[in-house]
């Protein structure tokens, strides 16, 4: 196969939602029909003790809840089709948005009966923000909610979408039938037997044919005819290249964990969903089809496999290929580095690959090279960007809990730091550190790591502090500078990279901080131009 054919068979894409929209069990049902798991776990059900091929935090099983971002392959059709799996929890928020800079499109997951809720806003506008292409799954049809037409005026009103139904369902709740696909024609009746993997469909051209009655019964028949009416007057007919441009969304709907309308979304992504696009380096556009490699680290996970103490950045393929044992640029450290086992992923299984192409996930083996915004390439000087870290929200002291832990304790909050769980600030006063996180959970994720991969116990002292804040000050010897870390210096510290950050312990604080200080600019994200 070409490098240009390898390119186009590509479709990498992520899942978004709030949590328990069924985010997970989509991604499972997904999954099936690519053959890569033979059977779905059913993912809160704890009768069964299977849990979801993509959760494999311990924290994650107990909870129910997609923690870290995991990497799932998987070939359906003769397309290779990378999913980015997101944590749905708001607490992860951060992990969320790297994860969108290596995706290509993006599936939003909606529940039918909560439509629209507060995390889905919140990625869905980072999604706009890139123009990225969205399709969107209204989920949970078997049970009862919204009705069809509300919800699309919700997703439309809420998530500032243009949409336009590829399906249809007929009935809700403990009326559903089915569902019309109007993007194939066929009308798929729904069994209420979830044992069956895959449901079977009846090609249905004519929706004014009399045999419709006979299959859906007389009253089904009229409103599923009345609602394709509406939906042919009201929303513009689907356009392919809007979709890719990301001025019109597709939207179909299913019960996911009955399997019911994961075909036809499958079916619909892989013909329309885009190959590897190309990419904005801060030096220039770099297209997927280059031959140099280029790529970007989105994510690191440390200790992936309790059995080993392993540590793998994930990299996203931009351009080029990259191969087994040939040294490539690590532009940060300005040195060549070789590995010699690339790993992909194929749901729970890890292998090692000769050769991957653009749009794949590469996993590398890691001593503590590579942080977050790395870039690999062939000898050009390239930087990506879009990868900041936020202003978290919660802020913490760590103690170490066991002082004959000392170094295993720093050494793994230097790892999950470098992973992006949080971000560590050390006070420049005293040195102490400080941890701040998006959301709550990820203190409790942290000390469970720190004591079950490392080893190393801490405890927790609450430090009250409204935002931290990146200090750029317009000129480093100014005495209006010099006078800023004087007054401030209880509240200054350094992050990771031995930046300078501000922790303003209020809203009024840190607005007479900008009015005293105009020289002196604070940012909320680490990234600035």
């Amino acid at each position: 196969m070409s490098f240009r054919e390898q390119i186009e068979r590509r479709r990498t894409f992520g899942i978004i939602s709030h949590p328990d929209a069924g985010k997970t069990t989509l991604t499972e049902k997904l999954l099936l029909f690519g053959g890569a798991i033979q059977e779905a776990g059913a993912v809160k059900n704890n009768k069964i003790k299977k849990t979801a091929t993509s959760d494999f935090m311990e924290i994650e099983k107990q909870r129910g809840i997609s923690v870290a971002t995991s990497v799932l392959a998987f070939i359906y059709k003769d397309k290779k089709i990378n999913i980015l799996d997101t944590p749905g929890h708001k607490d992860f928020a951060e992990d969320t948005f790297r994860t969108l800079t290596a995706v290509d499109s993006v599936i939003v997951v909606i529940d039918v009966a909560k439509g629209v809720e507060e995390q889905t806003e919140k990625l869905v506008e980072v999604c706009r923000m890139r123009n990225i292409p969205m399709i969107v799954f209204i989920n949970k049809l078997d049970r009862e909610g919204k009705d069809a037409f509300d919800l699309l005026d919700e997703v439309e009103q809420k998530l500032g979408l243009s949409v336009t139904p590829l399906s249809f369902p007929i009935g809700m709740g403990y009326d559903f039938k089915g569902i019309y696909n109007i993007y194939e024609k066929n009308i798929n009746l729904f069994s209420g037997d979830s044992k069956k993997n895959i449901e079977d469909t009846i090609a249905f051209d004519d929706i004014n044919s009399p045999q419709l009655e006979k299959i859906i019964g007389t009253q089904a028949a009229t409103e599923l005819r009345d609602n394709l009416e509406l939906v042919n007057g009201v929303y513009p007919p689907f356009d392919k290249e809007s979709y890719l441009k990301g001025t019109q969304q597709p939207v179909f709907f299913g019960s996911a964990l009955n399997n019911f309308g994961v075909r036809e979304l499958l079916d619909c992504f892989i013909d329309i969903a885009p190959s590897p696009r190309a990419k904005m380096a801060e030096e220039r556009l770099v297209q997927a089809n280059e031959k140099e490699l280029t790529g970007f680290v989105f994510k690191i996970h440390a200790n992936m496999d309790p059995k080993h103490r392993d540590r793998l950045a994930f990299i996203k393929i931009v351009s080029g290929t990259f191969e087994r044992n040939k040294p490539y640029l690590h532009v940060r450290q300005n040195k060549n580095l070789k590995f010699s086992s690339p790993n992909a992923f194929f749901a729970e299984k890890k292998e090692i690959v000769d050769i991957s192409y653009p749009g794949d996930i590469v996993g590398l083996h890691d001593t503590g090279n590579f942080k977050i915004g790395d870039t690999l390439t062939e000898g050009e000087i390239l930087h990506y960007k879009g990868i900041p870290s936020f202003s978290p929200e919660h802020f913490r002291y760590i103690n170490n809990a066991d002082p004959m832990k000392a170094k295993q304790l720093n050494k793994g909050i230097d790892q999950l730091m470098d992973e992006g769980v949080a971000q560590l600030f050390t006070l420049e006063m005293n040195n102490r550190k400080v941890i701040g996180t998006v959301g709550a959970l990820q203190f409790e994720v942290i000390q469970y790591r720190l004591e079950h991969e490392y080893g190393a116990k801490c405890t927790y002292e609450n430090f009250p502090v409204y935002k931290a804040c990146w200090v750029d000050p317009k000129d480093k010897n100014s005495e209006e500078f010099k006078e800023f870390k004087r007054v401030k210096q209880k509240f200054l510290a350094k992050d990771k990279r031995k930046q300078l950050v501000f922790l303003a312990d209020s809203q009024f604080s840190l607005q007479m901080t900008q009015q005293k200080y105009p020289n002196v600019k604070l940012h909320f994200t680490s990234e600035f131009d």
